[in-house]
């Protein structure tokens, strides 16, 4: 039973999506909408609010980006929280290679910085109760239709994921959409050393899928985002089966990762291999390198190096 559940990214798309299934739980008390803009996070409670009859949401603002803006939230967060799902992100769009005062580019920090800091200060301050959920891809081990290579790193050193978080890892060839996969990879792999860490939490990795009705396409090249919108969700992915589902059901994903006890610790899940929706499976099954706790724990390191000063 999760009482209280914090969503980063929760005024829009999967995050708001997942904050209204979590509202009719009947076991939920508290809803934390974590969102970096106070307008829009006051628009998306009145929404919920309206849609659920439920008045248990509660505002947080905080951009993920800024490491000393999530810790002036993280001081607001008064009573203990059962889970937190770890939404914000995406592929940014033309500011992704962006360096932000952390070291990290804008995808990165977007993804992992706010992220981290968090999950480890709720941690330090004795807030988290139960369990994390990391937001990850189906970009990680491939989309091939779409063009995005699986993540291959030539030796997963602490050296090689800084050089990913920092963008030198793709020198002048930086494509945003592929950079995102090594991100969201890294950002798997800090959340499954996290699982061997902090053996009496929950730390778990889950992929939406390939969903219909978020924001995640507008962020990606002119082409590729009219491929997407206009054909491939609405024409080609349905005719493929298992291939694309409806924003409900990607969030239902989330909901059942931090509640189903078949969802484990020190797991990433998403699709079947080769698919994009239908029934989610441990991708270490066929993505081996998520086993290696020597990655895990170099993406860990290196991710400090930018917290550390930022």
């Amino acid at each position: 039973m999760n009482e209280s559940i914090l969503i980063t990214g929760a005024n829009i798309g999967l995050g708001k999506e997942t904050a209204r299934q979590l509202a009719l739980e009947k076991e939920t008390k508290k809803v934390f909408l974590f969102c970096r803009n106070q307008a829009r996070a006051e628009a998306a409670k009145k929404d919920l609010e309206e849609k659920t009859g439920k008045k248990i949401f509660e505002i947080i603002i905080g951009d993920v980006t800024d490491a000393n803006s999530v810790r002036r939230a993280v001081e607001k967060i008064k009573e203990p929280v059962d889970a937190v799902i770890l939404n914000a992100g995406g592929v940014v769009g033309k500011t992704a290679a962006k360096f932000t005062p952390s070291g990290m580019n804008e995808l990165a920090a977007t993804n992992i910085l706010g992220h981290v800091i968090l999950v480890e200060d709720l941690i330090k301050r004795d807030k988290l109760r139960k369990t994390v959920l990391c937001v990850s891809a189906e970009a990680v081990p491939g989309v091939k239709m779409l063009g995005v290579k699986p993540v291959s790193m030539r030796t997963s050193s602490v050296d090689e994921f800084a050089a990913v978080l920092d963008g030198s890892y793709f020198g002048n060839k930086f494509d945003a959409l592929q950079a995102y996969a090594y991100v969201k990879y890294a950002a798997t792999m800090w959340t499954l050393s996290m699982a061997r860490k902090y053996p009496k939490l929950k730390f778990v990795v889950v992929s939406p899928g390939n969903t219909i009705g978020t924001r995640a396409p507008d962020n990606l090249p002119p082409a590729m985002q009219f491929m997407l919108k206009y054909v491939m969700m609405p024409v080609v992915f349905p005719l493929m089966g298992e291939m694309v589902h409806k924003l409900e059901t990607g969030a239902k994903r989330f909901v059942d990762g931090i509640s189903d006890e078949r969802y484990k610790s020190g797991v990433f899940y998403a699709s079947k291999q080769g698919k994009l929706s239908g029934d989610m499976v441990d991708q270490s099954t066929f993505f081996t390198d998520l086993k290696n706790t020597t990655f895990q724990d170099n993406a860990n390191e290196a991710i400090h190096r930018f917290i550390n000063q930022a």
